[in-house]
Order: structure tokens, then C-alpha cells, then sequence
């Protein structure tokens, strides 16, 4: 297990002799060894100490935390850093290069789109009985996919464009694979106010959260994006990151509910908002390491291109400082 999810009321987690201890307020004790975990995501209310919390990053580990009844959330620890500045620094380089930044924009995009029409084809071929929505979903994406070809010369706000109106035909079609009775018929979030908007933002939070990890201990800066511009407060590198990996999580959604996995009993509503409850947060968990492993992997491998830009961009840089500092005395 590399992911450990902790969801009691009122648990006191605590470290000693390399194990984390979790202590739920009705008496129950469970205990896990540190050294397997990647990542810890604790959701509140809940008790984590500062040796706890010194432990997972000790390990090399992660930890976000999730608050409210809305999981929002509120605070990260990543992990070791990456020892090498030189990446970030040509990671500066390349965002500031009006080319090298429509590029990678580019690739982000395309990577999207054709992960989108995959999972409509897998639905088509699940599904005959959606046949026209998804085809209509599935032409409209070839259609963005071969402008995409053109986009030589387009600019950032016309890639987003492009990317926008390929996700609501590719949400027009994939709203079609769930029941009428869930009431899904869009993407919407801030509140998300339906079951499955409501699993998508679950989901959507996690992958984030990986994709901000799996950056910065790559060397990288998770806030300094392609496709993404600048924005105070927004990891724009980590939106970039996981844009291409939200078709395997909506794949991920649409199974929970054909399974029958999550019903529309495992959620409450709060206002407009729609809420997961215990229950079914406890069905997504047992779900999610698995189905998120390929995304990881996918995850890593697209990191690694973008690394080798970054420091073959630092390089020149790095030469004439490691000059300008003269020997070590």
C-alpha cells in the first residue's frame, strides 16, 4: 500500500519506531509502517502530530489534508525536495520562451484530447445503446484534434479555447453514460451539485495533489505552468500536469457508479452543494490506488521530457555562473 487514507472522527494519529499509530475517538487502534507509504491523505476532524507529521516527511512521504464537509483542501507536505536548482531554473527559461511554452501547451492539449476520445470509444464499444451522443462526442474531439495540427501560430487564450470546447463536447457525451435519476448533466464544481460532480471533485482534488507531489520532487516548480498561465494562489504546472490524466479518473467515476459501487444513498445534499458520504468516501478509497497506478506512471513518464528540456535549457546559465562564483575557498 502506498496511499493511506484517514477518514475517523476525532483520530489521533502519532509515530513511534517508524510505524504511524492511529487512534479513532470510539477506542479502535490501528497501526502501519511508514516505510511502504508514498503519501498520507488524513481528512479531518482529526489530531496529527508534530511527530507524525515529521515522520512522513522523514520517510520521504506526503500528506494533504482535507477539511470540511466539502473536502476541501487545506494544507500539503510534499516530500524531499529535489537537490537540483538548475531545474527549476530552466524551467523559468522555458516558461518565459513564448515558443518552448506553446509547445509543451501543445502537448498538454493533444495528450487531453486523445485520452478523451480513448474513453469514448471504450464507452462506445460498452454502451451501443449511447451510440449517437458518444459519436457526436468522438467527432467533435477529431475535429479539435486536427486544428490542433494548425496551431502553429496560435496563441495561449486561442489553445485554451480549443481545449475548453473539446471538454464540453467530451462531458455533453459522457454525461449520457450515467442515469438520468443523478441528475448529471454538466461538469460544475464550487459547490458540485450533483453525485457525480461531487466524485469528479474528490478525484479531481487527489490527482491534483499527485500531480503538485510528483513536480516538485521532480526538481520542478509546481507553480509555474504552460498551458496555465500565472495566477496567485494556482500551482499552474500541476493543472497543466493533470489535465491529461483526467480521463482515467472519469473513467474511474463512471465505473463506481456502473458497478454500482457509489449509489445515490451514499450522498446528502448541504444547500446546492452535493455531498459523498462516509460510506461512499470509504467505497472511493478502497478504489482509487488501483485505478490511479497507470495515471501515476503516466504521470512520471510525461515529467521526464520536460525535466531533460529544463535542464538542457539551465545549462548555458548554469556554466556562466558555476564562472562568475570562481573556485570554492
Amino acid at each position: 500500500m502506498t496511499t493511506l487514507f484517514i477518514d475517523r472522527r476525532e483520530a489521533l494519529i502519532e509515530a513511534e519506531a517508524g510505524t504511524l499509530t492511529i487512534r479513532s475517538g470510539d477506542g479502535g487502534l490501528w497501526r502501519t509502517p511508514l516505510a511502504p507509504l508514498e503519501r498520507v491523505v488524513l481528512r479531518g476532524p482529526a489530531r496529527i502530530s508534530t511527530g507524525a507529521i515529521a515522520a512522513i516527511a522523514g520517510a520521504g512521504g506526503g500528506l494533504i489534508v482535507l477539511s470540511g464537509r466539502r473536502s476541501e483542501p487545506a494544507g500539503t507536505l510534499l516530500g524531499r525536495p529535489h537537490a537540483d536548482a538548475a531545474i527549476r531554473l530552466g524551467q523559468f527559461r522555458l516558461a518565459l520562451d513564448a515558443e518552448a511554452r506553446r509547445r509543451i501547451a501543445v502537448l498538454i492539449v493533444r495528450h487531453k484530447l486523445v485520452g478523451q476520445a480513448r474513453l469514448l470509444r471504450a464507452a462506445l464499444a460498452q454502451r451501443p445503446d449511447r451510440r449517437l451522443p458518444l459519436k457526436r462526442g468522438l467527432d467533435a474531439l477529431a475535429e479539435s484534434l486536427a486544428r490542433l495540427h494548425a496551431a502553429e501560430t496560435w496563441s495561449q487564450a486561442q489553445l485554451s479555447g480549443l481545449e475548453g470546447s473539446g471538454a464540453a463536447a467530451y462531458f455533453e457525451a459522457y454525461a449520457t453514460l450515467f442515469p438520468p435519476s443523478l441528475g448529471f448533466v454538466r461538469r460544475n464544481r464550487r459547490p458540485p451539485r450533483d453525485p457525480v460532480n461531487a466524485v469528479l471533485s474528490l478525484a479531481y482534488t487527489l490527482g491534483h495533489f499527485e500531480a503538485v507531489r510528483e513536480a516538485h520532487l521532480a526538481g520542478l516548480d509546481p507553480a509555474v505552468g504552460f498551458l496555465h498561465a500565472l495566477a496567485p494562489g494556482r500551482d499552474s504546472l500541476a493543472c497543466d500536469l493533470v489535465e491529461p490524466l483526467r480521463p482515467v479518473l472519469d473513467r474511474l467515476v463512471w465505473r463506481l457508479f456502473a458497478e454500482e459501487v457509489l449509489r445515490k444513498a451514499h450522498f446528502t445534499r448541504d444547500g446546492e452543494a452535493c455531498l459523498l458520504g462516509k460510506a461512499g468516501r470509504l467505497a472511493f478509497y478502497a478504489a482509487w490506488e488501483e485505478a490511479f497506478l497507470p495515471a501515476r506512471r503516466l504521470l512520471r513518464r510525461g515529467l521526464r521530457p520536460l525535466v531533460r528540456a529544463a535542464r538542457a535549457a539551465a545549462q548555458g546559465v548554469v556554466e556562466q555562473t558555476t564562472d562568475a562564483a570562481g573556485p570554492a575557498s
